[in-house]
């Protein structure tokens, strides 16, 4: 979470904790998103029941990178306790260089994700609109209305700023040049 706001994990309240699970990604976690590794907290019957389920869709996650990930979480808690800053730096220096653009933006309050309206550039639907973005610009966005099964009538993507900062001021650079499309 950003702006000095404090997260309230599920695990902190006792009642939640005794039937709630906690998953989270290692990939975005060490910000190297195309590993597939993450985890899952739980209580033991809880756990029990979901590794019926697990043993059957996981894949191509060994072993050693399961210990080595763990050890590295229980050695360095530093970098996990450190992500709120560093992402709320890679969010204000994205929406810094996006200011003046044609999107208008709402800050992200706790993701590294963030929502644009495009509603002063295009009248085309969030898909469309998203197609265009990585064919012309060559930005990737994501369409909002697939969150959803009956889509808003908005005018939304969603940019990850999880990115090196020379490819977030790129980005920034090519998506400030548009106008109405």
């Amino acid at each position: 979470v950003f702006d000095g706001a404090e997260h309230h994990s599920v695990l902190s309240h006792p009642e939640l904790r005794e039937r709630a699970f906690v998953v989270s990604s290692f990939g975005k976690t060490y910000h190297a998103t195309g590993w597939k590794v993450g985890y899952c907290i739980a209580p033991p019957a809880m756990t029990a029941e979901f590794r019926k389920i697990h043993q059957f869709v996981t894949f191509t996650t060994h072993t050693p990178t399961q210990w080595a990930l763990a050890e590295y979480l229980e050695k360095h808690p530093e970098h996990y306790l450190g992500l709120g800053g560093f992402y709320q730096a890679k969010r204000d220096l994205f929406l810094q260089q996006m200011a003046g653009s044609a999107f208008e933006f709402m800050p992200s309050q706790g993701t590294y994700f963030q929502l644009a309206d495009y509603s002063a550039i295009s009248e085309m639907p969030d898909t469309e609109f998203a197609i265009y973005l990585t064919t012309v610009c060559k930005v990737a966005a994501i369409p909002v209305s697939v969150f959803h099964a009956v889509p808003p009538k908005t005018r939304l993507v969603r940019f990850c700023f999880a990115k090196q900062d020379d490819t977030l001021a790129l980005a920034a650079e090519r998506l400030s040049q548009l106008s109405k499309v």
